[in-house]
Protein backbone atom coordinates (compact mmCIF):
# COMPACT_ATOMS: atom_id res chain seq x y z
CA UNK A 1 0.00 0.00 0.00
CA UNK A 2 2.84 2.41 0.89
CA UNK A 3 4.56 1.60 -2.41
CA UNK A 4 1.41 2.42 -4.37
CA UNK A 5 0.98 5.68 -2.51
CA UNK A 6 4.62 6.59 -3.06
CA UNK A 7 4.34 5.74 -6.76
CA UNK A 8 1.10 7.72 -7.00
CA UNK A 9 2.78 10.75 -5.40
CA UNK A 10 5.68 10.50 -7.86
CA UNK A 11 3.36 10.17 -10.85
CA UNK A 12 1.31 13.08 -9.57
CA UNK A 13 4.46 15.16 -9.10
CA UNK A 14 5.63 14.37 -12.64
CA UNK A 15 2.20 15.29 -14.01
CA UNK A 16 2.22 18.60 -12.13
CA UNK A 17 5.71 19.41 -13.42
CA UNK A 18 4.61 18.56 -16.97
CA UNK A 19 1.43 20.60 -16.61
CA UNK A 20 3.48 23.62 -15.52
CA UNK A 21 6.37 23.26 -17.97
CA UNK A 22 4.51 22.28 -21.16
CA UNK A 23 2.72 25.62 -21.57
CA UNK A 24 6.00 27.46 -20.98
CA UNK A 25 7.77 25.28 -23.55
CA UNK A 26 4.88 25.64 -25.99
CA UNK A 27 5.01 29.43 -25.61
CA UNK A 28 8.76 29.45 -26.27
CA UNK A 29 8.33 27.26 -29.35
CA UNK A 30 5.47 29.45 -30.60
CA UNK A 31 7.51 32.63 -30.10
CA UNK A 32 10.50 31.08 -31.89
CA UNK A 33 8.31 30.17 -34.86
CA UNK A 34 6.69 33.61 -34.87
CA UNK A 35 10.08 35.37 -34.75
CA UNK A 36 11.22 33.31 -37.74
CA UNK A 37 8.14 34.53 -39.65
CA UNK A 38 8.62 38.12 -38.44
CA UNK A 39 12.40 38.63 -38.28
CA UNK A 40 14.30 41.84 -37.60
CA UNK A 41 17.04 41.61 -40.22
CA UNK A 42 18.97 44.77 -41.16
CA UNK A 43 18.34 46.12 -37.66
CA UNK A 44 21.11 48.73 -37.80
CA UNK A 45 19.83 50.15 -41.10
CA UNK A 46 16.18 50.06 -40.05
CA UNK A 47 16.97 51.86 -36.81
CA UNK A 48 19.18 54.41 -38.58
CA UNK A 49 16.61 55.38 -41.20
CA UNK A 50 13.58 55.12 -38.95
CA UNK A 51 15.25 57.67 -36.69
CA UNK A 52 16.38 59.87 -39.58
CA UNK A 53 12.90 59.97 -41.10
CA UNK A 54 10.84 59.85 -37.89
CA UNK A 55 9.33 56.42 -38.45
CA UNK A 56 8.49 53.55 -36.14
CA UNK A 57 10.82 50.60 -36.74
CA UNK A 58 7.86 48.21 -36.69
CA UNK A 59 6.44 50.03 -39.72
CA UNK A 60 9.67 49.57 -41.67
CA UNK A 61 10.05 45.93 -40.65
CA UNK A 62 6.44 45.33 -41.66
CA UNK A 63 6.88 46.91 -45.08
CA UNK A 64 10.12 45.01 -45.73
CA UNK A 65 8.63 41.72 -44.55
CA UNK A 66 5.48 42.18 -46.65
CA UNK A 67 7.25 43.52 -49.74
CA UNK A 68 10.24 41.19 -50.01
CA UNK A 69 10.43 38.81 -47.03
CA UNK A 70 13.82 40.44 -46.35
CA UNK A 71 15.24 39.30 -49.70
CA UNK A 72 17.44 42.16 -51.01
CA UNK A 73 17.45 40.75 -54.55
CA UNK A 74 13.65 40.51 -54.79
CA UNK A 75 12.03 41.68 -58.03
CA UNK A 76 8.25 41.98 -58.37
CA UNK A 77 6.12 41.25 -61.41
CA UNK A 78 6.07 45.00 -62.17
CA UNK A 79 9.85 45.31 -61.82
CA UNK A 80 10.00 46.78 -58.31
CA UNK A 81 13.32 45.95 -56.67
CA UNK A 82 14.90 45.22 -53.36
CA UNK A 83 13.81 45.02 -49.76
CA UNK A 84 11.17 47.78 -49.92
CA UNK A 85 10.25 47.11 -53.57
CA UNK A 86 10.71 50.44 -55.32
CA UNK A 87 9.94 50.82 -59.02
CA UNK A 88 12.22 52.61 -61.46
CA UNK A 89 9.95 55.69 -61.54
CA UNK A 90 9.78 55.82 -57.76
CA UNK A 91 13.55 55.39 -57.53
CA UNK A 92 14.05 58.33 -59.90
CA UNK A 93 11.57 60.49 -57.97
CA UNK A 94 13.15 59.76 -54.57
CA UNK A 95 16.64 60.18 -56.03
CA UNK A 96 15.71 63.66 -57.27
CA UNK A 97 14.11 64.56 -53.92
CA UNK A 98 17.21 63.45 -52.02
CA UNK A 99 19.51 65.25 -54.46
CA UNK A 100 21.55 62.12 -55.15
CA UNK A 101 24.37 62.19 -57.68
CA UNK A 102 24.10 60.56 -61.09
CA UNK A 103 26.29 57.57 -60.16
CA UNK A 104 23.38 55.98 -58.29
CA UNK A 105 21.39 53.73 -60.66
CA UNK A 106 18.23 51.67 -60.35
CA UNK A 107 20.49 48.66 -59.69
CA UNK A 108 21.28 50.40 -56.39
CA UNK A 109 17.87 49.20 -55.20
CA UNK A 110 19.49 45.81 -54.64
CA UNK A 111 21.79 47.39 -52.04
CA UNK A 112 20.01 47.04 -48.66
CA UNK A 113 21.17 50.38 -47.29
CA UNK A 114 20.20 52.38 -50.37
CA UNK A 115 16.87 50.59 -50.64
CA UNK A 116 15.96 51.08 -46.98
CA UNK A 117 17.04 54.73 -47.14
CA UNK A 118 14.95 55.40 -50.26
CA UNK A 119 11.95 53.41 -49.02
CA UNK A 120 12.10 55.09 -45.60
CA UNK A 121 12.24 58.52 -47.21
CA UNK A 122 9.25 57.63 -49.40
CA UNK A 123 7.00 56.33 -46.62
CA UNK A 124 7.96 59.29 -44.41
CA UNK A 125 7.12 61.69 -47.24
CA UNK A 126 3.77 59.96 -47.83
CA UNK A 127 2.82 60.05 -44.14
CA UNK A 128 3.69 63.75 -44.04
CA UNK A 129 1.76 64.47 -47.21
CA UNK A 130 -1.38 62.49 -46.42
CA UNK A 131 -1.33 62.90 -42.61
CA UNK A 132 -2.67 59.36 -42.21
CA UNK A 133 -0.62 56.16 -42.10
CA UNK A 134 -3.18 53.97 -43.86
CA UNK A 135 -3.60 56.51 -46.65
CA UNK A 136 0.19 56.72 -46.94
CA UNK A 137 0.41 52.92 -47.15
CA UNK A 138 -2.22 52.91 -49.89
CA UNK A 139 -0.13 55.49 -51.77
CA UNK A 140 3.04 53.44 -51.21
CA UNK A 141 1.31 50.48 -52.83
CA UNK A 142 -0.95 52.04 -55.49
CA UNK A 143 0.78 55.37 -56.12
CA UNK A 144 0.14 58.95 -55.06
CA UNK A 145 -1.88 59.73 -58.19
CA UNK A 146 -4.43 57.02 -57.47
CA UNK A 147 -4.74 58.02 -53.82
CA UNK A 148 -5.18 61.69 -54.72
CA UNK A 149 -8.09 60.72 -57.00
CA UNK A 150 -9.63 58.48 -54.35
CA UNK A 151 -9.44 61.19 -51.70
CA UNK A 152 -11.37 63.56 -53.96
CA UNK A 153 -14.13 61.00 -54.50
CA UNK A 154 -16.81 60.78 -51.77
CA UNK A 155 -17.32 57.13 -52.72
CA UNK A 156 -13.88 56.44 -51.20
CA UNK A 157 -13.25 59.30 -48.76
CA UNK A 158 -15.70 61.41 -46.78
CA UNK A 159 -13.10 63.85 -45.44
CA UNK A 160 -10.41 64.02 -48.14
CA UNK A 161 -7.82 62.63 -45.67
CA UNK A 162 -8.79 59.06 -44.89
CA UNK A 163 -9.96 56.35 -47.22
CA UNK A 164 -13.00 54.49 -45.93
CA UNK A 165 -12.90 52.38 -49.10
CA UNK A 166 -9.93 51.52 -51.28
CA UNK A 167 -11.10 50.58 -54.77
CA UNK A 168 -8.14 48.28 -55.49
CA UNK A 169 -8.55 44.95 -53.68
CA UNK A 170 -4.82 44.26 -53.65
CA UNK A 171 -4.17 47.67 -52.06
CA UNK A 172 -6.86 47.03 -49.43
CA UNK A 173 -5.17 43.70 -48.66
CA UNK A 174 -1.76 45.42 -48.55
CA UNK A 175 -2.81 48.05 -46.00
CA UNK A 176 -4.48 45.40 -43.83
CA UNK A 177 -1.43 43.10 -44.10
CA UNK A 178 0.98 45.87 -43.07
CA UNK A 179 -1.20 46.77 -40.07
CA UNK A 180 -1.45 43.13 -38.98
CA UNK A 181 2.29 42.73 -39.37
CA UNK A 182 2.94 45.87 -37.30
CA UNK A 183 0.88 44.32 -34.49
CA UNK A 184 2.89 41.08 -34.75
CA UNK A 185 6.19 42.96 -34.51
CA UNK A 186 4.92 44.94 -31.53
CA UNK A 187 3.81 41.74 -29.76
CA UNK A 188 7.05 39.90 -30.43
CA UNK A 189 9.65 42.61 -29.87
CA UNK A 190 8.27 45.38 -27.66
Amino acid sequence: MKKRRKRFVWVLLVLVILAVSLPIAATKIYNTIQRSLYPIHYQELVEKYSEEYGLDTTLLYSIINTESSFQPDAVSSVGARGLMQLTSDTFDWVKSRLGEDESLTFDSMFDPETNIRFGSYLISYLIGRFQNQDTALAAYHAGMGNVNKWLQNEEYSSDGVTLHTIPFGDTTWYVQKINQTILKYQQLYQ
